[in-house]
């Protein structure tokens, strides 16, 4: 990848609507939504919005679908006022834009509810893997699997037609990243296992993992569980790294070695929201491996990112350039 420079953002694009509650309710009971915050959502949207927020150097090309109505206009304004380039986000008449609504209980946790809209629409030819090669860009993200129909479909040669966009992009010399969702699906195995052989890093959380292989991992610290399932994923065909992270740990499974990282804990207090933390951590350990970063760096990055996220009402609203400057260290 010499001489290589920038990241493609390609897949979910979403505009996330974050309620805050004080509580969760019983079923049938009223809550009250104490405060209401609107921004992109997606692990396109995301990685693409928090490198650019992070004062990345290099091109950040974001890829999606979008409907042409209302929801639509706010999240091509949200991209403008982040400053993407929304020249490959392309408007559809055929669907509506994707939207979630995020239940956020502060200082605990979130629960999504999600319409898939134009996102389930998005396909190969959307993700122009000739023209990234052209321009040389050094990665291709896709986020996320399994919560895009039109890449997760098996196509004519029995594997999900992701992993014909992830050969096309290898093949041209380009890094390959994917990320997973949360999400419940008969085909979540295989979709997954599909697509891995095309991977250079995968990323997920210790949920994903756990469905992913059918292994149990018994929460946020059980380290033994996460480098199983990370094990798991690396022999199912990833063809560099298998980057797992929960609240608690970061596991960086290369060359049949597992990496283990304990992130510094934030304060229950400090936490607006945790919506976005995962795909922060990506943008930054993406940028580590743009930049050649050592792991130890690319981690250290990831970690900060992330608290940064979590500091914030949005999945895009807690990063800045102060995470870039100075450039961190292998100390954490």
């Amino acid at each position: 990848m010499t001489g290589r420079r920038g990241v493609a953002c390609a897949g979910n694009w979403i505009l996330d609507i974050v309620h805050d509650i004080s509580a969760w309710p019983e079923k049938s009971e009223l809550v009250r939504i104490l405060g209401q915050t609107s921004g992109l959502g997606g692990g396109a949207a995301n990685v693409a919005a928090n490198l650019v927020a992070m004062g990345a150097n290099y091109p950040v090309v974001p890829i999606g679908l979008i409907g042409t109505d209302f929801i639509g206009d706010e999240v091509l304004a949200h991209c403008k006022a982040a400053g993407l380039d929304t020249a490959r986000i392309v408007q559809t008449e055929a669907a509506a834009t994707s939207q979630s609504h995020v239940m956020n209980l502060p200082g605990d946790s979130r629960t999504f509810f999600y319409h898939p809209g134009a996102n389930d629409l998005l396909s190969s030819a959307h993700i122009d893997v000739d023209a990234l090669a052209a321009s040389y860009l050094r990665i291709l993200y896709i986020g996320y699997i399994n919560l895009l129909a039109g890449l997760d479909k098996t196509g004519p040669n029995g594997r999900p037609v992701a992993a014909d966009v992830l050969a096309d992009a290898r093949s041209a010399g380009i890094m390959t990243c994917i990320d997973l969702v949360s999400s419940h699906s008969a085909t979540y195995h295989d979709t997954v296992f599909g697509v891995l052989p095309e991977v250079d890093i995968l990323f997920l959380n210790e949920v994903e993992a756990a469905r992913a292989t059918g292994l149990a991992i018994n929460g946020e610290t059980d380290d033994a569980g996460m480098i199983r399932a990370a094990k798991a994923l690396a022999d199912g065909g990833v063809r560099r790294a298998v980057i797992m992270h929960s609240a608690a740990r970061v596991v960086w499974m290369e060359a049949g070695d597992a990496m283990i990282h304990v992130p510094q804990k934030v304060p229950a207090a400090n936490i607006l929201s945790p919506v976005g933390a995962g795909d922060a951590f990506a943008a930054g350990v993406i940028h580590g491996l743009h930049e050649g970063w050592s792991r130890d760096a690319a981690i250290n990055l990831g970690c900060r990112a992330a608290r940064a996220c979590l500091g914030a009402q949005t999945a895009t609203g807690g990063l800045g350039r102060d995470l870039l400057h100075p450039p961190p260290t292998d100390q954490t």
